[in-house]
């Protein structure tokens, strides 16, 4: 087995996930010695240079204990109730624990439709970058009080991934009360190094039965994909340990590590890459498909051989091959009326160096072999 190599070294900037089973003693308690401990840890980082962004779970377990709640519910109403009561707890709780080094505390509330729209996804990075540079620690937690079930993350791995890909980290830690991800069917032993997620790692992911948690080593696999293909490692460990990261810094062997891929996507690309929902998809032949994969060409519309949804130009598509895989996700040229009417016409893709034409419905069309559909500028693939 390969020895992880955690660059947290020379890691310029890092986001620090904690889970409510760490950062809680019970339903409504929080561990503030802990919470002290991890502070004392992301001063150690930030004492070296490296910037740090914590996602902090815990808000509605903290609601759940001020409502005299014994079990996390499961209407979205009386989520969003415990959310509200327990939010301020928890922020105030972070800027008490800070205070001691002299840390300022920012709160970053995120629902799925922030990073969805690209001008919002844009404002939330900014703001970002604004506040690291001031020197401020940006307490990030999904915005339960007003999230509806069809704008969730889901869980705060999601968010801490998608958090990394948009603030362009070095290295997402994904801490809860696991030492990692575990080899139940074989060793039984942490799996340190994990260069690649195949569907032998994803099989030895498991859930969680945590009253007040959501997900568990499932939603962490999911996460980890999300991260390492915007280049940013990922470590899964014990937020138990208040002396992680200074053992990591002395480089001894302990959690999981994902390596994160050798060609991370383009950061004016990361926002298609974290998109969750297409507005439609296009399904490709055979060779636009290869064309695609392997030679990172643009989509032509000669290469489209069926298209769905109801989308305008600008909006992210789907592109799926023959057999219906999803290959690639991309912003589209073209609404959905003004492509299907151009539909027909004999295979191919070509290269993106090509003019790009007009996209004004009252256009000239232009030549087949130089109409681009998808131009591989905005189109990313899908692993």
């Amino acid at each position: 087995m390969l020895t992880p190599v955690i660059p947290l070294q020379t890691a310029k900037r890092v986001v620090i996930k904690l889970g409510t089973g760490v950062l809680t003693s019970g339903i409504g308690e929080l561990d503030t010695a802990r919470i002290e401990a991890h502070c004392r840890q992301v001063q150690l980082l930030r004492d070296r240079g490296t910037e740090v962004i914590v996602v902090s779970s815990g808000a509605v377990g903290l609601g759940m204990g001020q409502l005299g709640l014994k079990t996390r519910p499961t209407d979205l109403a009386t989520l969003q109730a415990c959310a509200a009561v327990g939010q301020g707890i928890l922020t105030n709780i972070w800027q008490k624990c800070f205070d001691p080094y002299g840390i300022i505390t920012a709160q970053i509330l995120l629902t799925r439709e922030d990073l969805r729209s690209k001008r919002r996804h844009n404002a939330v990075s900014m703001t970002i970058e604004r506040l690291l540079a001031h020197g401020v620690v940006p307490i990030v937690n999904e915005n339960d009080t007003v999230s509806a079930a069809e704008i969730k993350f889901g869980d705060n791995d999601t968010l801490s991934a998608l958090v990394g890909s948009v603030a362009r980290a070095d290295l997402l830690f994904i801490l809860s009360n696991i030492p990692g991800l575990i080899d139940m069917e074989g060793t039984g032993e942490v799996v340190h190094h994990i260069d690649k997620i195949t569907p032998e790692i994803e099989a030895l992911a498991q859930g969680t039965n945590q009253v007040t948690s959501v997900g568990g080593m499932v939603s962490k696999i999911s996460a980890a994909k999300i991260a390492t293909r915007a280049g940013c490692g990922v470590f899964i460990g014990s937020g138990q340990d208040g002396e992680l990261f200074s053992k990591l810094l002395e480089e001894q062997i302990i959690g999981s590590y994902f390596t994160p891929h050798k060609v991370p996507i383009k950061s004016h690309k990361r926002w298609i890459a974290i998109q969750d929902h297409t507005h439609g998809t296009l399904t490709v032949d055979a060779g636009a498909a290869k064309a695609l994969i392997e030679s990172g060409k643009s989509l032509l519309a000669p290469g489209i051989t069926n298209c769905e949804g109801n989308f305008d130009a600008g909006d992210v598509v789907s592109i799926c091959d023959p057999q219906g895989k999803d290959i690639a996700h991309g912003t589209v040229n073209l609404d959905t009326s003004d492509l299907t009417a151009i539909l027909g016409l004999s295979s191919g893709v070509i290269d993106a160096t090509q003019p790009q034409p007009s996209t004004t419905s009252d256009a000239t069309p232009p030549q087949p072999n130089v109409w681009v559909i998808v131009h591989r500028d905005n189109l990313v693939l899908v692993n």
